[in-house]
Order: structure tokens, then sequence, then C-alpha cells
């Protein structure tokens, strides 16, 4: 029988989602007094169907008798004028509209369905967006939790803009330099910052959220100290910060079909990649928004074809592409001259792919789900970050954790004003790089997974950081 309860709030993403999902069922797991209700807030149209596959599926899990997960009804979301000025601004208006509809879900569903159970509500779990539901913590006399998604360099990054607004009170600039950010061992180049972070609505969202996580009663990260551990250690020495966890790596094993392929596409894919020698194979993906304009398509070919190298490539099509057949999107004849050493698709089984022994490297978004995956199978990255905090872990993966190779770190999707073609020549170059099997950094990856991999098995893996490295 559940003596005590926690209730989490993701924000309406697949992304955000999943993370938090894994870490209830670790929860759950450790401890048979605990019970877990995850409140849904669903994205507004067309964006939800992802999400509502992914419930559905874990929903009939061995853990659900101790997890349940609430659909919260769907409200009028902000105004698409908001979108337009800043996706960060629009989602954290979307939540801070549903505070009486999840103060109402936490008092109305005290109960479980199905048993006598009436346990008590010792935590508000909630997401890096979800900041304004500290209000209903606080009102229901519930302490809160900050579940952060991504990784303890970023959230450095988010404290450290309340910092920087004192200074000068503005947004950033490409061109403010090089910045001293405690979480970070180099400094970080303002050039490489989060796009949002050079948008004043997108800046004053997250400065906003940096300064209420310190309202919480713990900050819970996905990630490892064994991976982290300067930006961590940074974290934990901060004695205006509230105590800070290391929860990670928390990652979907499952496979995620998302909206794409069939069965059979997918075991076609495995089947061609067990005919491959060890290691061979580079795999470009970049997650399920990610896309490129037709020019940037054709100079990606060009150097793939140029490498010589066998591939697994996922291109997802622009919104309101002309086309979506890869014969149109792509040079002509390329799909004909790589049909033996390549596979074009559109959705590709991520983890799949990057579990299996002929994978070699990861042309990837530096999305932190991906990123973790990556590491976990001991991949290399060849770093192409889009939108949302990428660009920040393509540096920290670069420059500071040395766990992948830079191939941009500065490309911003449908940016056309600020983003420059990346060419042929220098996507030959960084594939011929990655792909070498005697470069140390492939060794180092490998390494780092394994010793990530073992700190989950000791630790299993809850674990406060070290205010002190002595």
């Amino acid at each position: 029988m559940s003596k005590f309860e926690l209730v989490c709030v993701p924000a309406p993403s697949i992304g955000h989602l999943v993370p938090l999902c894994k870490f209830a069922e670790k929860l759950v797991d450790r401890d048979e007094r605990l019970c877990v209700t995850i409140l849904i807030i669903r994205p507004p149209p067309p964006w939800g169907s992802t999400i509502d596959a992914f419930i559905k599926r874990i929903s009939s899990a061995p853990e659900g008798n101790r997890i349940r997960y609430i659909t919260l009804a769907q409200i009028e979301p902000p105004s698409s004028e908001e979108l337009a000025k800043s996706v960060e601004k629009y989602i954290s208006l979307l939540i801070e509209n549903y505070r009486p509809i999840v103060k109402d879900a936490i008092i109305s569903n005290k109960s479980w369905p199905g048993t006598d159970s009436n346990p008590k509500i010792i935590g508000l779990v909630i997401d890096m967006f979800c900041t304004s539901l500290i209000d209903v913590a606080n009102e229901l006399d519930i302490p809160s939790y900050l579940f952060f998604t991504s990784g303890a360099a970023f959230l450095g990054f988010l404290f450290y803009l309340s910092v920087w607004d004192e200074q000068f009170g503005r947004e950033f600039n490409p061109s403010d330099g090089d910045l001293n950010i405690a979480a970070y061992a180099h400094p970080v180049p303002s050039k490489f910052l989060p796009t949002f972070a050079f948008v004043k609505e997108g800046y004053d969202s997250f400065r906003n959220h940096g300064v209420r996580f310190k309202e919480t009663k713990g900050i819970l990260i996905n990630t490892v100290e064994e991976f982290e551990s300067h930006a961590v250690h940074s974290l934990a020495s901060d004695p205006e910060l509230p105590p800070v966890y290391t929860v990670g790596f928390l990652l979907n094993f499952e496979a995620q079909n998302g909206k794409g392929n069939s069965k059979s596409e997918d075991e076609e894919i495995k089947k061609w990649l067990d005919q491959q020698p060890p290691s061979s194979v580079l795999f470009l993906c970049f997650g399920s928004a990610g896309s490129f304009e037709p020019p940037q398509l054709i100079q990606m070919a060009i150097g793939l074809e140029r490498s010589g190298v066998r591939f697994v490539w996922s291109i997802r099509p622009l919104m309101d592409a002309e086309t979506t057949k890869l014969e149109e999107m792509l040079p002509e004849g390329f799909l004909e001259k790589t049909k033996n050493r390549g596979i074009v698709c559109g959705w590709a089984p991520q983890v799949e792919i990057l579990a299996h022994k002929a994978t070699g490297a990861f042309v990837s978004h530096c999305g932190w789900n991906s990123t973790l995956e990556s590491l976990w199978h001991g991949v290399p990255i060849v770093t192409w970050p889009l939108y949302a905090e990428q660009h920040i872990n393509a540096f920290q993966l670069v420059r500071d954790l040395e766990v992948a190779v830079e191939l941009t770190l500065n490309y911003r999707m449908r940016d056309s004003d600020h983003c420059e073609i990346v060419k042929a020549e220098e996507m030959e170059k960084a594939i011929r790089h990655i792909m070498d099997s005697e470069k140390p950094l492939r060794k180092r990856v490998k390494d780092m997974g394994e010793i990530c991999r073992n700190a989950l098995l000791e630790g299993d893996h809850v674990e406060e950081a070290p205010a002190d490295e002595s």
C-alpha cells in the first residue's frame, strides 16, 4: 500500500516527458511506499500525437499500478504572435495558464481508483518550463522540486542569466565575446549561446525561470557526475542554490517508432546494419524537429558521397516543403550512386541504430537525450546544433568534455540571415576525421560511456552531488 505520492508535471514535449517518466519508474522501483501521478499537458494541435502514443504504451507497464497518467483538459493556447516571438515564452505562458487546472487536478485526485489508498503528497516535481506551478505548490503547502531534463552545464548557464542581467540589463548579442560561466570549464563564446539568449522574450522567460529555480527544495538533473564533473561541482558548491541531485542517465531503450516507419522498414535498416563491418557506419539524425532547406541538403549529400563512408541518413522534410520525395530533395543520381553503401530514410529507430555494433559515429543536433544515448553506447558525435540549447551543448561536448568533433557550432535552423550553409568540403573533412579508427577521441568516448554505465550500476542512481571535490 503506497503511503506517499509525488505529483510530476512535465513540459508538453516528448523530449521532456520521457525522462520524467523514466525517473518515476526508477523511484517506484526503489521504494514500495511511493506512488507517482504524472499530469500531462498536451501541446496544442498538431503536436500531440507522439505524446499520446507514448502514454498509451507505458500505461500498460508493470509499474502502472503505482504510476498513473492524468491528461489535463486542453485550453486555449497563447496567440500565434507569441509563438512567432519566442517558443520558450509561448510554452511558459501556456503552462502558466494551466495553474488552476493543475491545482484542481491535485486536489480532486487524492485517492487512487480501485484502492483504499489515499497517500500523502510529499512533493510537486516540475519541469524547467513549469516554474509558475511553484505557486500551486505553495498554495497547497507542498514542497516543490525541479526536474531538469538537460545537462548540469546548461542549468548553470540559466543561473548565469541573472548575473549577466544585473551587469548589462539586456539580452545577449553574438558579438559579446567570451563569457566566463562557472559551469563551463572554458570561456563560452557568445556566438555559441542558445538562440533564445539573443531574443528579448526568450531571454526574459528563461532568466525568470532561473530565478524561480532557487525557490525549490531540490534540483534533479538528468546527468551523472562522472560525465559532467566540472558543472555538477560548480552547482553543488554554490550556497545560493538548493541541493543538487544527479539522477541520470534517464534513457528510453524501447523502440521509438514515433510517427514514421513500419516495423518492416525498421527491420530492413537493422538487417542492412548486420551486414556492415563494426564501427563503419555513420548515422545522421537531427531529432523530431530537425530539418534543412534544400541547398543545405544538397551540400550534405555531396559531402557524404565524397567521403566514401557507409551511412544511415534520416531526413525530416520542412513542414512547408514543396516536396517530400527524397529523389527530388537530393542531387540527381545521389540515391542510385550510394545505394550499395547507404540508406536514406524518414524516421529512423535511433536507439537501435546507436546500439548496433556497426555504428561508428553520429552526426547529431546535440539534443540532450540524443547526446546521452550516443554516449551510453560509446558512439562519438559530430556536432550540428539547430535550435533550443543545442549550440551550447555542442560547445560543451567539443571543448569541455572532448567527446565530439566540431562540424558546426553555430548553425541556426530557419535563420537564413545568421546562418551560413555548411559546405560539402567541411562535412567531408569532419566525417573522415570522426571515422578514423585511430583517433584517441573514439577510445575516450567508449571509455566515458563505460564509466557512466558503471556509475549507474553502482549508484542505481539518485545521488546528491558533493559540495566540494575534497
